[in-house]
């Protein structure tokens, strides 16, 4: 009997095709980290780009248009960006920021929402509940967008870790609020009360919240007993786990978003085996999230309905960024005698990204007639005021002094285990600031066990002698026990700042 012919729609062919479109596009977005951190401007930009020339207006015509696939797609990645954040954050790193940090998500949320929307509402006429809507929807910053411009402007860890904070903790409000009045704006919508709704909102961040910590703390209980020797096979167990407290949280009706974020600070934080490779995993994961979705949304964004949203984008855009967010600054963290001048770099630190433009979606897919042009000013929101605010960062930090001499030392370090041993290898970028430079080795009174394995300088390499003068644009290999390692860090950080005679502590 002859065989049946193929009646798939989709053919090994196709999956050619799908294979060589989608690996161009990662070598360029990888690419495109080097150009952005030249330029100074978001990855983002390079990625909504990529997407507008692969959408119906560009060279290749691929006509996307769900709004509904964009959502679901927009919120899976979120999900693996905000475990990825969780992950790689450092508790002892914002720890002290974590109350102003989450009143900013909350307070702050709410203060932006309610400016934004009566701007809004006197100056384009819109309604009241559309005003808001918007509000709401531009209110969450974006940690990816903060953080690949932050890169190159040092701060004291009070103000990165605040920011860092703030960005993980407040998707979750935002996403409940623009739900619940998308909900309220439906044809079949029931209006609620705001009380009602900030009630309802509180408590399904505390039930996310209560989910995530404990899916956590028995996750990586769970994940000691079953460790094994694959540390690739381990990370792909702790993100697993991150992402379960999403869907158990979700399914429970409280919010996955905020369970998934804290979760993965659980899971980070508790020592866990294999820890480089779990990181490593998830910074991975995370950046194809990250890629995948900022390519997603210029994939379904249509340049010729752009020009009609200029204005009103610049109106909005005008009032988060000069009101909204200033006066959200000072309502959440003042409480705490923040001085004024990090308030002031807080404010114009509060970067857009991919969060905003995926929750334009959600009034669309929750029935809400005539805000389908919703989609298309949030987009141009986040393209101009990305290229006003994220080049201006480093300059701004430093008008207001946020970036003190003794934080600007330009020293990098990078850490790889070797478990085997017992020790890590941790390599060291002398930069042009950093007072290593002119130190000899012995000057540095390492840790016990501690010690500069090899010198890179010139193109050349070498093992130094105690008495070797080290130089601006060196790169160290030292060799630590792994119970000394924050130790040496700690001591080199010291003379980075202070030079030979930086004060020595063993603590």
């Amino acid at each position: 009997m002859p065989a049946e012919p193929a009646t798939s729609g989709f053919s090994l062919d196709d999956l050619s095709s799908v294979l060589l479109v989608g690996s161009i596009v990662l070598v360029v977005a990888v690419a495109a980290v080097r150009l952005s951190l030249r330029s100074g401007l978001p990855s983002l930009l390079i990625y909504l780009g990529i997407g507008l020339a692969l959408g119906e207006s560009g060279p290749l015509g691929i006509r996307f248009d769900s709004q509904q696939l964009t959502q679901v797609l927009g919120y899976a990645a979120l999900v693996l960006i905000l475990v990825e954040g969780g992950i790689t954050t450092q508790w002892s790193g914002i720890r002290r920021s974590v109350a102003p940090a989450a009143a900013l998500a909350t307070v702050g949320v709410a203060v932006s929402v309610l400016v934004v929307g009566v701007v809004a509402h006197l100056v384009l006429d819109w309604s009241w509940e559309v005003s808001l809507l918007i509000g709401a929807v531009v209110a969450s910053t974006d940690a990816a967008a903060v953080f690949s411009v932050l890169r190159r402007v040092p701060l004291p860890r009070s103000i990165s870790g605040m920011l860092e904070a703030e960005s993980g903790f407040n998707d979750a409000p935002v996403v409940l609020l623009v739900t619940a009045l998308a909900a309220q704006l439906a044809p079949d919508g029931q209006p609620e009360p705001v009380w009602q709704i900030l009630l309802v909102a509180a408590a399904e961040l505390a039930g996310g919240a209560a989910i995530g910590l404990g899916v956590g703390w028995l996750g990586a209980r769970l994940l000691r007993l079953v460790a094994t020797t694959s540390s690739a096979l381990f990370a792909i167990g702790v993100l697993s786990v991150a992402v379960l407290a999403y869907a158990a949280a979700d399914t429970l009706h409280t919010s996955g978003f905020i369970a998934c974020y804290l979760a993965a600070l659980v899971l980070g934080n508790v020592r866990l085996p294999h820890r480089p490779a779990v990181v490593g995993f998830a910074t991975a994961i995370g950046w194809l999230a990250q890629i995948g979705l900022f390519v997603l949304l210029g994939l379904l964004a249509s340049p010729e309905g752009f020009p009609g949203q200029l204005l009103p984008a610049l109106v909005v855009g005008a009032a988060v960024l000069l009101l909204g967010r200033p006066l959200s600054v000072i309502a959440s963290c003042l409480p705490f005698g923040i001085p004024w001048r990090t308030q002031a770099f807080l404010s114009w630190a509060g970067l857009r990204g991919a969060v905003p433009v995926v929750l334009a979606t959600v009034p669309v897919t929750a029935g809400t007639p005539g805000v389908e042009w919703m989609f298309d000013l949030v987009f141009v929101l986040v393209v101009v005021f990305t290229l006003i605010q994220a080049p201006t960062l480093p300059w701004v930090a430093r008008r207001l002094g946020v970036d003190a001499p003794h934080h600007r030392v330009d020293l990098a370090v990078e850490a790889t285990p070797l478990t085997d041993l017992g020790a890590e290898l941790l390599e060291i970028d002398v930069g042009l600031e950093s007072r290593i430079g002119g130190v000899r080795v012995f000057e540095l009174r390492l840790p016990k066990g501690a010690n500069i394995a090899l010198v890179v300088r010139d193109g050349g390499s070498f093992v130094p002698r105690e008495s070797e003068v080290l130089r601006h644009g060196d790169q160290l290999l030292v060799v630590a026990p792994s119970a000394v390692r924050a130790a040496v860090e700690r001591r080199l950080y010291e003379v980075s700042r202070g030079g030979r005679l930086a004060d020595w502590s063993d603590g």
